[in-house]
């Protein structure tokens, strides 16, 4: 890597400013001092700035719960966005793992390690997410099977995967899924018949959003939940293999 990309990668200076701070010959990397900025460094390198060293950081993991009314998206020109709400260094690199419509609420995962996010929001994964979800019209548990059977949902050529539904009272329940499908919660009740009226997330993976963290705010990943995030590494399923186990037609959806 560049020594100027990686002093910049590691701190908070653009890589303008720290072009003249190598230029200034206060860089040293392994014991010499550097004013080339497009000197190449490993990986092994100790680079020090003025005598101070400079680490390329970790792999940061955070969870934000999400308020209404922003968007789960890295820019927006009409609405706050989840990344707004994040006050840390290097914005820019952060992304969001498992997006929630504008009018959802509750857990978002956000992190700059992008190969876990892959994992996390992969559409042939199977990383189960939890939410407690409100809807207008009373529920009944002849809905249990149905959404362990799989939803059709409008446009889709193939069911939803197998979802569980814990009904909590007439108009709330748990709901558990394995996909991330567009609008996809609302999309599966509308197909019943019913209208979700709130929806909050409150689990990826086997991380749970803290009970304790009010809307807008976020946290870093405490010391078990770094744990547990590397637990959350969700399997591969092909479509083609659930499709065949389902056995079943468009009828009776």
């Amino acid at each position: 890597m560049r020594l100027d990309k990686y002093i910049s990668n590691a701190s908070d200076y653009s890589r303008s400013q720290v072009k003249r701070l190598i230029k200034k010959a206060i860089v040293e990397v392994d014991g010499d001092i550097i004013t080339n900025p497009a000197t190449t460094i490993a990986t092994t390198s100790k680079v020090y700035l003025d005598g101070i060293p400079i680490a390329m950081p970790g792999p940061r993991y955070f969870m934000l719960n999400k308020p209404t009314n922003v968007v789960s998206a890295t820019k927006d020109s009409e609405h706050p966005t989840a990344i707004d709400l994040i006050d840390e260094p290097r914005t820019e690199q952060l992304q969001i793992a498992g997006r929630l419509d504008i009018d959802a609420t509750g857990l978002l995962l956000i992190t700059d390690d992008g190969q876990w996010n892959h994992n996390i929001t992969s559409p042939h994964s199977d990383c189960k997410k939890t939410y407690q979800v409100m809807v207008a019209e009373p529920l009944c548990t002849t809905l249990i099977q149905k959404f362990q059977e799989g939803i059709w949902l409008e446009g889709e050529k193939r069911r939803c995967l197998a979802a569980d539904l814990n009904i909590v009272d007439h108009h709330h329940a748990l709901l558990t899924i394995s996909e991330g499908k567009y609008h996809q919660i609302k999309r599966m009740f509308a197909a019943l018949n019913n209208h979700v009226t709130t929806l909050h997330r409150i689990q990826i993976g086997n991380i749970l959003l803290d009970e304790n963290l009010e809307p807008g705010l976020y946290r870093p990943f405490t010391q078990q939940e770094m744990i547990q995030q590397q637990k959350t590494q969700p399997k591969v399923v092909h479509p083609k293999i659930v499709q065949e186990n389902i056995g079943v037609t468009q009828q009776g959806a």
